[in-house]
């Protein structure tokens, strides 16, 4: 079917942020700090305050003194050894020092943007340089007195000793040194708040936001200190989320305030540069991972430590980078014993938050990385050695060393049927042409599994409106912003009804109209929304066969339900849902001491457990050797994420997650200068996003192993691309460079890392393992 939503999103009729006009809003600009550390002096506001225009500058004393509080950490955690995480406060607008690049130190708010942004720069801020601190290794000067050495928390999972036993057994041991790039999630639409105050103390907040419940009450009572009565939420459409949108950060809240306190509506769209230096960033970890193996190439024992970027502060969700690194790495293995450690680092550099595959996608790329060297080490077959150490078919949830419980899941069949569509006896005659056109030729393989749709404690709600005109209306905790929720939620309601999707309304990001609901966020939504949607229908059905039965002068037990039709059994007298919901609110003739009126049913589900979603990627490449350029030629998906309710929709996530992947692999860093912390990556001309002509036709496939966790026997589809993605086109790019002897590249692969290390290569010949097969054509660097 069509997708419901793309209709309204494509002909312009959406309605985002800056959609939004109300007259007389004022206009804020935030004045940043220029160093990345430093001990902050006076804020000199005079000169701003007095342009044409400008109604107030507000500096963190100000907010101290309104009440505002500091931005929260949400996952509290402590370290392995029983010690609290160190948790420095992060002020929405700091009054002693700044820790990063673009940190916000005033407010500036005027009749129009204009004046705003050149009020902004005549603010003067006096700053002490302070010493920076930009790498994840060990040592250099404290950030914060709190966290001696930069640590924040370290995390250890598995069973280091069985691990460490392994090792002084293994025949073969196989180890890597690995750095996994600083991304931006870079979302459409760029963050942004429009603050509309009520008169009576209240505030309406639109905001482009993944989880508008949870920030309302993270908003309300931790940071504002204001009734959660007092303070609505409102995330219409979204322009993209994947993570970046989940986060209370500081200039929602310095807006939100500055409506209070000036009784004026108050609005702040960050252009793309200022989003990009002040977005939460992600990933950015270094790794070191062992692996050990026997004789027969079977696994012993996994061996890693990831240090992990949180940046200046521990944001919002900081510490879930780490806690799903640690729950992730155990992948599709039977590794024997695990020894995993994660490790909290702070540096001077923009907070990390959680992005889409967050901590999963750096598991897996460790992993695979890991395993794939294991391959070229034993010279044996890449899918092979995969095959002698995946787990069997789970037929019982089975638990691992790290403490994961995987519910189902057919990992041998994934990897089989990778192997038997990627083509694999094909690809020699495959290498061969593409080397007669002077380009080396690469195929790299990712298997994985991970966590999604959270977990123990994990609730969604929903709630079904029957109309007496016909027609329903759902109301929903969960969010969407792309990913098809309209369609898929309106056909789970209609399937269940017996009515056309279109018939269907579907509502949500609205805290003074939807139920609660904690959003959208590690492909959850119809894993933990879909049953509590369910729930509420099956709920409209039981109470429609009560009102049909009276209609019908029947016993409610004789009533069926199908199709939108109740029927009493064995007869012919039947009445449509449409006619039982006029009825229900039109009730002038019922029992009213058995029925109340309407047709309107709220409805919850709690997960008690992760599904987990699995699967295998394949990727081949092409690198021109001459300039380093990597083209990719062919992609494989296959994944199981349980029972498919939209094809259309899966394959959706499956494409534009993959695209996310290959951006990582192959283009994306925010690059900072390591001596400034200056961020040089700040625009679409220098951090490199994917294009059309960066990406290929996707193939996918599907295996089906139905989760146990959720009675729809869905599990999470959104993550499977940014998790699979990264490490099968790497695992490509270092198959077809392993001729030159080239063992080892980090992300992201641009044409010149690629390039410097062919060149090196080539400075090396006793490396290379076929120096007659390696092209060296003029034509192939015009031919890129």
């Amino acid at each position: 079917m069509t997708r419901l939503e793309d209709g309204r999103l494509l002909t312009g009729k959406g309605r985002f942020l800056a959609d939004l006009a109300v007259p007389g809003t004022l206009h804020a600009a935030f004045v940043r700090a220029p160093v990345a550390h430093g001990r902050l002096g006076s804020i000199d506001a005079g000169a701003a305050r007095g342009m044409a225009g400008v109604t107030a500058v507000f500096t963190g004393a100000d907010l101290r003194t309104g009440g505002v509080g500091a931005l929260p950490c949400n996952v509290p955690i402590t370290s392995h050894d029983g010690s609290a995480m160190a948790l420095p406060p992060r002020p929405v607008l700091p009054e002693a020092r700044v820790a990063y690049v673009g940190e916000p130190v005033a407010v500036v708010v005027a009749e129009s943007i204009e004046a705003a942004r050149d009020a902004a720069e005549a603010v003067d801020v006096a700053v002490e340089a302070l010493p920076v601190v930009m790498g994840l290794e060990a040592g250099g000067a404290d950030i914060w007195p709190e966290a001696p050495g930069n640590v924040a928390f370290e995390l250890r999972w598995g069973s280091a000793q069985a691990a460490e036993d392994a090792f002084r057994r293994a025949a073969t041991r196989v180890a890597l040194a690995l750095r996994i790039p600083r991304l931006i999630p870079n979302p459409l639409e760029t963050r942004g708040a429009l603050a509309l105050p009520d008169g009576l103390g209240g505030l309406r907040l639109h905001v482009p936001n993944q989880s508008p419940h949870r920030l309302r009450r993270t908003l309300a009572e931790t940071v504002l200190n204001l009734p959660e009565t007092k303070l609505d939420v409102v995330a219409t459409d979204v322009g993209g989320g994947f993570g970046g949108r989940l986060a209370c950060l500081a200039e929602e809240v310095a807006v939100a305030w500055a409506a209070l306190r000036l009784g004026r509506p108050v609005r702040w769209i960050a252009d793309r540069s200022e989003s990009m230096l002040t977005d939460s960033h992600a990933r950015d970890v270094a790794a070191t991972a062992e692996l050990a193996l026997d004789a027969a190439g079977r696994f012993l024992a996994l061996r890693t430590t990831a240090r992990i970027n949180q940046g200046a502060y521990v944001s919002q969700a900081g510490p879930v980078c780490a806690l799903e690194y640690g729950v992730s790495i155990g992948s599709v293995y039977d590794f024997g014993a695990i020894d995993a450690r994660a490790i909290g680092v702070f540096t001077n550099t923009a907070p990390t938050d959680v992005y889409r595959g967050v901590g999963r996608a750096e598991a897996v790329y460790v992993v695979e990385r890991l395993v794939e060297a294991a391959a070229r080490t034993l010279a044996l077959d890449k899918f092979e050695l995969r095959r002698r150490n995946l787990l069997q078919s789970i037929d019982v949830p089975v638990t691992n060393d790290v403490g994961a419980t995987y519910d189902s899941g057919d990992f041998q069949a994934s990897v089989a049927a990778a192997r038997e569509r990627a083509d694999g006896s094909g690809y020699a005659g495959r290498r061969a042409e593409s080397l007669g056109r002077g380009r080396l030729r690469g195929l790299g393989v990712s298997a994985y599994v991970h966590p999604t749709a959270g977990g123990p404690g994990e609730v969604e709600t929903a709630r079904l409106r029957l109309h007496p005109s016909g027609g329903a209306t759902l109301f929903l905790g969960t969010h969407s912003h792309g990913q098809g929720h309209e369609t898929v939620f309106a056909r789970l309601v209609a399937t269940r009804l017996g009515f056309a999707p279109e018939a269907v309304t579907v509502a949500f990001g609205d805290t003074g109209r939807d139920p609660w609901g904690r959003g959208t966020y590690g492909s959850r939504s119809l894993a933990i929304g879909g049953p509590a949607i369910a729930r509420a229908a099956d709920k409209i059905v039981a109470k429609g066969r009560r009102i049909a039965a009276h209609l019908l002068e029947a016993s409610v037990e004789d009533v069926t339900f199908e199709a939108g039709t109740f029927r009493v059994g064995g007869t012919d007298r039947t009445v449509s849902l449409g006619a039982v919901a006029l009825a229900a609110y039109v009730p002038h003739n019922f029992p009213h001491d058995e029925l109340e009126p309407g047709l309107d049913e709220a409805a919850g589900f709690e997960s008690l457990a992760a599904t987990y979603p699995s699967g295998c990627h394949v990727a081949e490449v092409e690198v021109d050797t001459e300039t380093g350029a990597v083209r990719l030629v062919r992609y494989l998906a296959v994944d199981d994420v349980g029972v498919v309710f939209d094809g259309s929709i899966v394959d959706g996530q499956i494409h534009g997650g993959v695209v996310q992947g290959v951006g990582q692999a192959l283009l994306e860093a925010a690059v900072h200068d390591p001596s400034t912390g200056q961020l040089l990556a700040g625009s679409w001309l220098d951090y490199a996003m994917p294009r059309a002509d960066d990406v290929i036709a996707l193939q996918t496939a599907r295996t089906q192993t139905p989760c146990r966790t959720n009675p729809l026997g869905v599990k999470g589809a959104g993550e499977a691309g940014p998790v699979a993605a990264p490490a099968a086109v790497v695992n490509a790019v270092l198959d077809a460079l392993a001729p030159l002897g080239v063992t080892a590249l980090d992300m992201p692969l641009t044409p010149e890392r690629v390039w410097r290390a062919i060149r090196e290569a080539r400075a090396a010949p006793d490396r290379l393992e076929s120096p007659q097969a390696i092209p060296r054509s003029g034509k192939a660097a015009l031919d890129c």
